[in-house]
């Protein structure tokens, strides 16, 4: 069967560390032979393009599902590729067959290769039902993939992310090395480099929530100089946020007019004027880059605009401290494997006395393969209840348990949890972090002078992170969304 003339277009691909580690164990044992596996990955749309979502591995057995070749080196049998594709159009995955050649930073299919792909990729379309099929090429430290759609459609892959500890990112070739920075960087440069300052450039971030934490992620981000920011906030700037929203002056709080003195007619115009959150963030952040690409979103995290631009981040924080956006943040997380963090404070006092008993702060790494938030009791069924009965209980960043209290907040302490997450950022982005560093939840204790390191469980049973069939981990677009209409 002839194939259709396809126009080239172009994707990327997602895969968690631990999953990337032993594909890479098994295509590199060290013999210098070729070998065989098949991914089976969810599929996303995003403003970006499409994305893989790597969710399950297949390594091939030799001998047995990774033969000498009939027309190539070595192939997969027929009766292996079918029930691997036939798993795939059941769960309504993109079968992925992946094989190695020699080479480490560069990598392409052979003539070879691509007639078996013309040969093969329309029979597995009959057989996938409206899914792509593809293909990828590993060399030590490149990846090549060429992926077909229905209608004649193909896709080449732009590059493939790992996520884990530190980001690492395989392409078919080596890209341009950045080689001028602007100036102003040139100190954190000697840190990580130009082509570090290159990544932070091409990086595009979520900020969910803009209050105390959220507005100093934004400083600290801006002047790093991300490129691009997803911002979201429903609310807008009041007095009493003035001492801990960095850059925020009665101005932006519209003071006099919504002073508990004037007309409430008057006091409505004031709060109606005030100075949007997501705007406060967006002019800090110019300030310190202009070329900054902003989306603002006045709104909640739980509308579908706001979680099609969030698909599209390489990284998520969550600033605010409702348990429904928790919820939706672990969802997309294990869903498009898109890491994350939530951050918290907690400041609690003594009925009687009105003494300070505990304060502390909380950073959670949420990654595909640890510290789901459901996994570890982060999530509470009776808030996500309560919140959703309630708008203004999900607009309103609580840390204590009484309601109608208002929350006690410290800019000082705000920065701990802030400043810990962008270096968390900083380091992940462009690969510094330690391989062995911990990557479980931190917990910082001021009044003692103490730093908590908590270890995530994980079930394996879990909706979100398990490997169960019906778990939502790396479906991509094919799973619903919770919260989400």
């Amino acid at each position: 069967m002839d194939a259709k003339p396809m126009t080239p277009a172009r994707c990327a691909m997602r895969m968690p560390a631990a999953m990337y580690d032993a594909l890479h164990a098994h295509l590199f044992p060290g013999d210098g032979d070729e070998h065989g596996a098949v991914i089976e990955a969810g599929l996303a749309r995003t403003p970006e393009g499409y994305v893989l979502v790597a969710r399950d591995l297949h390594l091939a057995r030799e001998d047995v599902d990774w033969l000498p070749g009939q027309r190539g080196y070595r192939m997969m049998p027929a009766g292996y590729i079918l029930k691997r594709v036939r798993e795939c159009r059941d769960q309504r995955l993109v079968y992925l067959a992946v094989h190695n050649h020699g080479g480490r930073d560069a990598v392409a299919f052979s003539p070879v290769d691509l007639e078996s792909h013309v040969r093969g990729f329309p029979a597995l379309l009959d057989i996938v039902q409206g899914l792509p099929v593809g293909s990828l090429v590993f060399a030590e430290e490149a990846v090549a993939g060429d992926i077909w759609l229905p209608g004649g459609r193909r896709l080449v892959l732009n590059g493939l992310t790992v996520v884990g500890r530190r980001r690492v990112r395989l392409t078919a070739r080596p890209e341009a090395r950045a080689g001028v920075f602007d100036p102003r960087y040139d100190r954190q440069v000697r840190m990580f480099g130009a082509e570090g300052q290159a990544v932070l450039r091409g990086a595009k971030v979520a900020i969910v929530g803009l209050g105390g934490v959220g507005i100093l992620l934004a400083e600290y981000l801006g002047r790093l100089g991300v490129g691009a920011f997803v911002l979201v906030d429903p609310d807008r700037v009041q007095p009493s946020n003035i001492p801990r929203l960095a850059d925020a002056s009665d101005w932006d709080a519209m003071t006099w007019l919504v002073d508990e003195h004037r007309p409430a007619w008057l006091r409505r115009l004031g709060f109606r004027l005030a100075t949007r959150k997501i705007d406060l963030a967006e002019r800090i952040i110019k300030r310190a880059n202009r070329q900054a690409r902003i989306t603002p979103f006045f709104s909640t995290m739980e509308e579908r605009d706001v979680v099609e631009a969030i698909k599209g981040c390489d990284y998520v924080f969550l600033a605010a401290d409702g348990h429904r956006a928790r919820r939706l943040l672990n969802a997309l997380v294990h869903q498009f494997l898109i890491p994350g963090v939530q951050l918290g404070s907690r400041i609690q006092s003594d009925g009687a006395t009105g003494d300070l008993v505990n304060v502390h702060t909380t950073v959670r790494l949420v990654t595909p393969d640890a510290g789901c938030l459901l996994c570890n009791g982060a999530v509470s069924t009776a808030r996500l209840q309560e919140e959703s009965v309630s708008p203004e209980m999900r607009r309103r960043q609580k840390y204590t348990d009484e309601p109608d209290i208002a929350a006690p907040s410290v800019i000082t302490l705000n920065a701990l949890t802030a400043s810990q997450a962008a270096n968390d950022f900083l380091f992940y982005m462009t690969g510094m972090t330690s391989p062995d560093a911990f990557g479980g939840y931190l917990q910082a204790h001021p009044l003692d002078r103490k730093v908590k390191s908590v270890r995530p469980r994980r079930d394996d049973d879990c909706p979100d992170c398990g490997s169960s069939v019906g778990s939502r981990r790396a479906c991509g677009d094919e799973a619903p969304i919770p919260l989400i209409d």
